[in-house]
């Protein structure tokens, strides 16, 4: 996992002196130029990011907030830009897009016909969408279960809408304890992918239960299914590489066996129902008129698949991450 870079310390007198070179440098050549002349000015289609200045803030998929503040943390580090970045979930995340309260926003899933019409309700009618990465949306157990191995998707989603109480409803092998369930909040696009791919997928009329713990913050989920030997989760899968050896994945069976989720099996495909793109959205008009925000969006897709598989998701492939990166072209200088 991805930790915070130690800032190295730079003696006094060689900063006096690059300072002082700077300034020389300045004062004979003018802005564009180094010392030995040479023009600085960026070359077509790319961004001078220490001329950017200002503020921007984005929102919503907890599942992808990892990347984002990553992205923020290091983009922060090459220009003057404060970058703002929360996790209301990818349903509240819109909600504050379409109102114009944020300029980005995060997704654990595709943005909505009615999100849309939100939007166009407000003016917005220009949005943008980029594919970040992929996830492993990831199912949890707490490390003493010693019994849970595999879940099938019929299994799944008996638990979840609440058919099966007790391990033994789901296999007659299994304990007569109480499932203590884990999961997010109706804001989370986490939530919604997983009743599409869970619960609807089963059965188009059924409902995911309200009988547990739900919240849009993942570290709440995690520490929960941590304290209860009988708690049981879903989530990103950067939130279960973060817990370590206190939370244990269980594979899934889709209809061709019982797979881990991991790096491998997202990307391979073969991690179904429950691999899945992730993405953010912004305006064609702050990437026009916004440079800090074309400046930050620039940064998001040259440095993504670098610090999503840091925080624990998986890359895009080339041909996919250059397709995110030519939405981006026709506003660069």
């Amino acid at each position: 996992m991805r930790r915070p870079r130690l800032e190295s310390s730079k003696p006094l007198m060689l900063a006096l002196a690059l300072v002082a070179m700077s300034f020389v440098a300045f004062a004979a050549c003018g802005d564009d130029d180094d010392a030995n002349g040479a023009d600085n000015t960026p070359a077509a289609g790319e961004i001078d990011y220490g001329s950017l200045g200002g503020s921007l803030r984005v929102d919503g998929s907890s599942t992808v907030f990892p990347i984002a503040e990553a992205v923020a943390e290091e983009f922060s580090n090459e220009s003057n830009v404060r970058v703002n970045v929360g996790f209301s979930g990818t349903g509240g995340g819109f909600e504050r897009f379409c109102r114009g309260e944020i300029e980005v926003s995060d997704a654990s899933r595709p943005i909505e016909q009615d999100e849309i019409d939100a939007c166009a309700d407000e003016g917005i009618t220009d949005i943008l969408e980029f594919q970040v990465a992929i996830d492993a949306l990831t199912v949890v157990a707490n490390s003493n279960n010693d019994f849970l191995e595999c879940l099938t998707v019929q299994q799944l989603h008996d638990i979840f809408t609440g058919t099966a109480s007790n391990w033994n409803d789901i296999d007659p092998a299994f304990p007569d304890d109480g499932i203590v369930r884990f999961f997010p909040g109706t804001d989370s696009g986490t939530f919604d992918y997983f009743v599409e791919a869970i619960i609807e997928g089963v059965d188009e009329t059924a409902a995911h239960t309200g009988d547990g713990t739900a919240s849009e913050d993942d570290n709440v989920l995690a520490q929960g299914v941590e304290g209860d030997d009988n708690g049981l989760g879903y989530f990103g899968f950067a939130y279960f590489q973060e817990a370590g050896q206190q939370l244990k994945a269980i594979a899934i069976d889709g209809g061709e066996g019982c797979v881990e989720p991991s790096l491998e099996t997202a990307l391979d495909g073969s991690y179904q129902p429950l691999s899945r793109p992730l993405f953010i959205y912004t305006r064609e008009s702050f990437l026009r008129d916004r440079p800090e925000v074309l400046g930050f969006m620039k940064y998001f897709m040259d440095n993504t698949n670098t610090l999503s598989e840091e925080v624990g998701y998986v890359p895009l492939s080339d041909n996919l991450l250059a397709e995110q990166q030519t939405k981006i072209e026709p506003f660069l200088p």
